[in-house]
């Protein structure tokens, strides 16, 4: 057989959930897609890098189709490349279907570079790395673990970086630049990529009620993760880091207990390290944590926004349309329309082989 197909699927992502900044991750079924097809028989290609990329769903007009650009084919150059493989397979066709929002706090460009990883794993035949070490990668290009541990792993997780040692402490994110020449392409410079240190992050799944849904609000706008960060203090209150510190000492065992507690969840939920300065880049946002409590809204255990946001993230045991329309009657105050989904916990990055 000469030609080898799979898909990989990964899920997007929340990050943070109220006072888990930068910390905890959950897994939400909406899925980052890869079918890849290769086809073995052939010798030469006409592509570059051997690999043709084509793409449908979020944003389809501004994702570049060229594997020296797009970030999935890049990412996972770079895992080849640590590895000796300069390109990928001939014949190498890479169709991408993505449903997730792109700047909406959904974990897209995290789920671009799990798949990204997990794709140079599987076109490499590196069949010795395992999603621990797979992680490793994830994190050199993206620093964040809460949303890439979230999309490797699945589930409801809480992540760490280990400190790196000096010598690797200049190297905390590798400009994609290193493993193709920038800008965006061009000779290849046949340099071997730094490859990650061993165990510079970890994670531990958490329990998840299986009572408790996330109704994701999702506004029609976008927030890019640096502008979010941007308004964020350089330092914090005491007082503020132990509120937050005391509230995500609770809420993991909070959100595993059956059946949920509505009023120790939503305390729980609370946060003042991201969300009361994201408020000026989203509308109504304070209005919307203040005011939709369990008390007002049955079903309700809590709500935060979603990432870096704009979306609004909503979890709930009932009525999931009311409490949607209810946040969404809020925005559209601000003249902002928006769209929803009831999603679920979702197991981690998959490889189906056909």
């Amino acid at each position: 057989m000469t030609q080898e197909k799979f898909i990989i699927k990964t899920p997007c992502s929340s990050a943070n959930i109220g006072p888990g900044f930068d910390v905890i991750g959950l897994a939400l079924s909406m899925y980052l897609e890869l079918h890849v097809t290769i086809d073995r028989s052939k010798t030469t290609s006409t592509e570059p890098l051997n690999c043709r990329i084509t793409y449908e769903g979020q944003g389809e007009e501004g994702i570049s189709l060229d594997p020296e650009v797009n970030l999935i084919t890049r990412v996972a150059l770079y895992v080849l490349r640590c590895h000796d493989q300069r390109q990928f397979p001939v014949e190498t066709h890479v169709h991408v279907k993505n449903p997730i929002p792109l700047g909406r706090g959904l974990g897209s460009s995290g789920a671009a570079v799990v798949a990204g990883v997990r794709l140079g794993k599987e076109v490499g035949g590196l069949h010795h790395l395992d999603d621990d070490r797979l992680f490793d990668f994830c994190l050199m290009v993206e620093r964040h673990p809460d949303n890439v541990g979230a999309a490797l792993f699945g589930g409801f997780v809480g992540t760490y970086l280990q400190p790196l040692k000096p010598e690797d402490a200049a190297r905390t994110e590798i400009p994609l630049a290193e493993v193709l020449p920038a800008p965006a392409g061009g000779v290849d410079t046949g340099v071997k990529p730094p490859e990650p240190p061993v165990g510079i992050g970890r994670h531990i799944k958490f329990p998840w009620a299986p009572e408790i849904k996330a109704v994701a609000i999702i506004p029609q706008f976008e927030v890019p993760t640096a502008k979010a960060r941007e308004v964020l203090p350089a330092e914090y209150s005491r007082s503020d880091v132990t509120f937050n510190l005391q509230r995500i000492a609770l809420l993991p065992v909070a959100l595993g207990q059956s059946p949920p507690n509505p009023d120790l969840i939503f305390l729980a939920m609370q946060d003042k390290l991201h969300q009361p300065y994201r408020q000026t880049l989203i509308p109504g946002l304070t209005e919307i944590v203040e005011s939709m409590t369990p008390q007002t809204q049955p079903g309700l255990l809590g709500v935060c926004l979603s990432g870096a946001g704009p979306t609004i993230l909503a979890l709930a045991t009932s009525n999931f349309e009311t409490i949607a329309e209810n946040i969404m009657a809020r925005f559209k105050k601000n003249n902002i329309t928006c769209t929803w989904q009831v999603l679920e916990p979702a197991e981690g990055t998959t490889v189906t082989r056909l």
